[in-house]
């Protein structure tokens, strides 16, 4: 296993990664960020290049990539930065906070980002890349879709389907068995309670799909 790790972003959400990653595991952890940000560091951590020197730092022995964008439209590059970093060659680590409880027969694929005190529990599925945020619940036997992002304190009751690319805002609740389809925003304190569609925001109690205008 390599003991250099590069985190791509250097935003927000790569703070709250850092504040779980058990550094005592790698030698040098670097980040990639805005041409703009370079030599600059966050909490500590000095941003070393773009996204443009991932095969020169590939060369120079980094061999783990975490993506550490965030944000509800974030799924879309956090997608496009998979595929390169897949193509590289790069392992992508699960970070899990050791605060968080992660049910034995719970699956996290690569690039998982799990938050202080939250949740995944018996049976939940978790694609790549997707983010499970600071106080979030995924109970029993949900499936959740690569690059989607479960925000603070939302909580998906069991046997929830959210599709790829999905946000779910803070505080949201989502019944038992409900679907949330791909690339949709549901947004935050809503309570959904019956399937949502593929494209589309949502809001609201009860959560309703929003009108074009």
């Amino acid at each position: 296993m390599s003991n250099k790790l590069l985190l791509l972003g250097g935003g927000g959400h790569c703070r709250s990664v850092l504040a779980c990653l058990d550094r005592s595991r790698y030698e040098d952890v670097v980040i990639l960020d805005h041409e703009s940000n370079l030599g600059k560091a966050v909490d500590g951590i000095r941003i070393a290049g773009t996204d443009g020197d991932l095969e020169r730092m590939y060369d120079l022995g980094y061999r783990e990539a975490f993506i550490t964008l965030g944000g509800a439209r974030a799924h879309s590059r956090r997608g496009d930065l998979y595929a390169v970093i897949e193509r590289i060659g790069f392992d992508m680590p699960v970070i899990v906070d050791p605060t968080a409880a992660i049910a034995d027969t719970a699956v996290l694929r690569q690039g998982v980002f799990v938050g202080k005190n939250a949740v995944v529990n018996a049976g939940a599925a978790v694609g790549a890349c997707a983010i499970i945020n600071t106080g979030a619940i995924v109970e029993h036997d949900c499936v959740i879709g690569a690059f989607s992002h479960i925000a603070t304190g939302a909580v998906l009751s069991g046997n929830v389907k959210i599709g790829r690319g999905t946000h779910v805002g803070a505080g949201a609740s989502v019944r038992q068995g409900v679907s949330i389809g791909d690339n949709t925003t549901v947004g935050m304190g809503s309570v959904v309670l019956s399937d949502i569609p593929d494209g589309c925001t949502a809001y609201g109690v009860p959560c309703r799909k929003a009108e074009r205008p």
